[in-house]
């Protein structure tokens, strides 16, 4: 029995008064398990009755369940609701889920992005169950007139066994609605789970499959206008001046002008852009008029000199610095290797390194380096803005609504309580939605038109305005003794403009060798950079998992019982204090994915590669199978081995995994923005390659460790290590280590 204080979130239990068709509501044509056999729509009930912020229930026993972060294909749609009703004891079947409204007074982070959105609510949401079904069993004992520890429940009924009564939930839903909420409540054991850890279909699956509106993309309103920006042709340039008269006069076209995104005394938080303040935007009737008005448009740049402004996020102050230059990528790799021959800021030593690779019999040294990605979502940037004197209506896919809400307020002028922020579906983020500039721009030309504005980037536009994963190398040293144990191990990271390492430090090997160290450094630049999944991890562990493969080589040892001897050690004679994994977790899905793979039965034409992370509270290890067509490398199979703790859905959890490893593929064979004079080169999918449907894996076989840990990452620790997995296959099957990402150029050859 698991007791926890309901208090931990008490606005999250705010009630309302019972009311007739109160608050909105979506009404589903379909059951939220989303079976295609369905017939016949639920019954709405008549009179619904708020229990807290998470769920509503009606007479007749349909409950409603919220929920509370944004959805972008990571499935929180469906499995944070199954969490809630997992503790309400509810019947699925007779479950709706709804996309709760943005408001920070009844919900806690409602952030998607970092891999925890399960992690951070999982008490949160058990508790809003649990609480409910309390009060409905405390109305049910109040009214039978018996104790409460007497009253049962299942699937939506609750029972006295003794006297034979019994009663769905909203026969007394009245009744429980009017009861205050307990100072405790007891959570259900993980083994007694019904529907968590059994998968649920999506309950968006029928609205996605037939086309339904879901997506701002998809929302018309009355007088509403459609807008375009023109941004910088490059990086280092900035607005001098335009001919809006060249276009003012063309079809649709309303309204020229220039804007800046922030208020020039604004302290911006981290996740508002910087290089591109002021735009120019282009407003008409249509998407058709606009676009040929852009295309038309006469604009003038000019370079801007240096500059830095502060930088607050929630209370954590700094300044940015943002140098002047028209950036290339030549000269990147160039600057990259000068930083790297400088001493950098040491982030962790254990024993004494200098020494221990002075007297080494054998030292392994590799450099690896990654360039900048585009997120390259399915769906545009786009945000329909309604912004008035008196209050702002702002609809967009968007992974951070807290954290955008008050550069919206700054810049309008209008206080917190007058700007709404509308959470649509997303049609993917990968990072790129959680910084929501596309929200201020389309709400300072909303206001500016006083008209509905519906803001549409093109493909170029995003692709062309920044927000990459940065450019990353790293250098690595290891010293194998005269029995090929390995004794000392050396990271030095950094990129542009950001180092991958920080944190990561304390991750695996640290604590498993006797002699560490680890250094990083960082050059600024004018290019905007963000998170991007699994932000640094994604090319650190590449760069981690293929060197540990070569100093297993070089060990003579095979490269997975190399890495469980220094976990081994990690777990039983730790170095250090600060190890930020479990050494026996890490060593669990290793094993686990060398079971399943049958590691060490060779298939004929077949390469191999294994690779092993940690990152986002969870590990994840792959094997990839690869075989060699026509030249060229396939992937045939990847199976994969994840430790997140409990797995809510386990069929979503799956897809996310297969997502990752597909994303991850694509991205180490062709991956790369590149830039000449500040100009990305690739602005389209003609020129940035991403994987085709026939490029993908053949086959993922995914499984998970079974235990009762409170659940952990999951969307984005699958896809570090895939990197890895790749460039050691890759070595198998043609005798060349891959240092530098993408793997495979158009003009790949062996």
């Amino acid at each position: 029995m698991t007791l926890i204080r309901t208090r931990i979130s008490r606005r999250s239990f705010l009630k309302t008064s019972a009311a007739a068709g109160g608050g909105l509501m979506i009404s589903f044509s379909w059951l939220a398990s989303c079976q295609p056999n369905t017939k016949e729509a639920l019954a709405m009930p008549k009179e619904w009755f708020d229990l807290n912020a998470y769920l509503r229930i009606g007479e007749n026993g349909v409950t409603t369940i919220m929920c509370p972060n944004p959805e972008f294909g990571n499935n929180v749609k469906t499995s944070m609701p199954m969490i809630v009703a997992e503790e309400l004891d509810m019947d699925w079947e007779k479950v709706i889920v709804e996309m709760a409204p943005f408001n920070t007074s009844l919900y806690e982070r409602q952030f998607t992005g970092g891999s925890q959105g399960i992690r951070r609510s999982w008490n949160s949401l058990r508790m809003a169950g649990a609480t409910a079904r309390h009060m409905l069993r405390e109305a049910a004992a109040q009214s039978w007139g018996v104790p409460m520890d007497e009253i049962t429940t299942e699937s939506g009924t609750l029972r006295h066994t003794s006297s034979g009564k019994s009663a769905g939930y909203g026969e007394f839903a009245a009744a429980a609605a009017k009861l205050t909420a307990p100072e405790e409540v007891t959570l259900k054991e993980v083994k007694d789970f019904k529907i968590i850890g059994n998968s649920k279909k999506n309950v968006d699956c029928r609205k996605i499959v037939t086309g339904q509106p879901m997506y701002s993309m998809d929302i018309n309103k009355e007088g509403m206008l459609v807008a375009m920006i023109s941004h910088p042709p490059a990086f280092g340039l900035k607005l001098k001046s335009f001919d809006g008269a060249s276009v003012k006069n063309m079809p649709g076209i309303k309204d020229v002008f220039s804007f800046k995104t922030f208020n020039d005394d604004y302290a911006r938080n981290y996740f508002d852009t910087n290089t591109f303040p002021e735009l120019v935007a282009i407003v008409g009737t249509s998407t058709w008029e606009v676009m040929n008005a852009k295309k038309t448009l006469k604009v003038a740049w000019e370079p801007f000199d240096k500059q830095s402004f502060p930088i607050d996020a929630r209370g954590n102050t700094g300044t940015v610095n943002v140098p002047a230059g028209l950036e290339s990528s030549q000269d990147h790799m160039t600057a990259m290797r000068k930083k790297a021959a400088e001493p950098g800021t040491v982030l962790r030593k254990d024993g004494d390194p200098d020494t221990a690779f002075k007297n080494a019999p054998k030292v392994i040294e590799r450099t690896y380096s990654a360039p900048f990605l585009a997120h390259n979502m399915m769906e545009p940037i786009n945000c329909v803005a309604d912004v008035t004197e008196e209050r702002a209506i702002i609809s967009a896919p968007i992974q951070a609504p807290e954290i955008i809400e008050g550069t919206l307020s700054d810049r309008l002028g209008l206080p917190l309580d007058k700007v709404e922020i509308v959470m649509t579906r997303m049609g993917g983020g990968f990072g790129r939605r959680a910084y929501g500039h596309y929200m201020v721009e389309a709400a300072v030309i909303s206001q500016r038109m006083n008209r509905p504005v519906k803001l549409v980037y093109t493909r170029e536009d995003d692709m062309s305005f920044g927000i990459y994963r940065p450019t990353y190398t790293a250098t690595y040293r290891a010293a194998l003794d005269e029995n090929n144990n390995l004794v000392a191990f050396h990271v030095k990271g950094g990129g542009i403009p950001e180092s991958p390492l920080g944190r990561a430090a304390n991750r695996f090997p640290a604590g498993a060798v006797d002699n560490y160290l680890a250094e990083e450094w960082a050059i600024d630049s004018n290019i905007t950079i963000g998170a991007f999944r699994a932000p640094r991890s994604n090319f650190l562990a590449g760069a981690e998992q293929s060197f540990l493969d070569e100093v297993a080589e070089a060990a003579g040892k095979d490269p997975i019982a190399f890495r469980l001897a220094l976990l081994d050690r990690a777990k039983n004679d730790p170095v250090g204090e600060n190890n930020a994994y479990e050494a026996d977790r890490y060593a669990g899905v290793l094993e686990l994915v060398r079971e399943k793979s049958n590691w060490g039965q060779d298939q004929p034409g077949v390469t191999r590669g294994v690779s092993a992370y940690f990152c986002h509270n969870s590990y994840v290890a792959h094997v990839l199978d690869l075989k060699m067509e026509n030249g060229r490398p396939r992937v045939e199979k990847v199976t994969c081995a994840i430790d997140c703790g409990v797995v809510v859905n386990p069929d979503a959890a799956a897809n996310m995994a297969e997502g990752a490893i597909v994303d991850g593929i694509g991205n180490a064979f062709f991956g790369q923005m590149t830039f000449r004079q500040g100009a990305p080169e690739k602005t389209n999918f003609d020129k940035y390659r991403m994987i085709r449907s026939n490029e993908a894996p053949r086959l993922i076989d995914v499984h998970f460790v079974k235990n009762e840990i409170d659940p952990t990452g999951m969307g984005e620790p699958p896809f570090p290590p895939i990197f890895g997995a790749v460039a050691n296959a890759l070595y198998k099957s043609t005798g060349k280590r891959y240092y530098d990402q993408p793997f495979l150029g158009e003009g790949f050859t062996l």
